[in-house]
């Protein structure tokens, strides 16, 4: 609430058990509305996109050296799944046996 003289915000006070709402230029109300102050913050997961293997010829390839098969090449994409002011996540998939792994470098 704001004062109806001055415009500024009225504060709350409490004298001799009496509780009202006070203004720095004096004004006083014995209306004691108590606001309420609420927020509500709601939070959407991302899915991480998941490529399939018809997509893959699409998809450019890079030197990597699979973990599962030893080959040394692997389909790439980049996907966002930090904050912004963080870097990209390099998602890659082998192209012998198509085993899929993170790279965070």
């Amino acid at each position: 609430m704001f004062c109806p003289k001055c415009g500024s915000i009225l504060v709350p006070k409490k004298e001799e058990n009496k509780k009202f709402l006070a203004c720095s230029c004096g004004f006083k109300s014995s209306k004691l509305d108590a606001p309420t102050l609420k927020e509500v913050v709601t939070k959407k997961e991302k899915d991480i996109e998941v490529i399939d293997k018809g997509e893959l010829d699409t998809l450019p390839k890079t030197k990597a050296i699979c973990n599962k098969c030893s080959n040394k090449e692997a389909y790439f994409w980049l996907i966002q799944t930090r904050a912004g002011d963080e870097p990209e996540t390099k998602f890659l998939r082998c192209t012998k046996c198509g085993h899929t792994w993170r790279d965070y470098n």
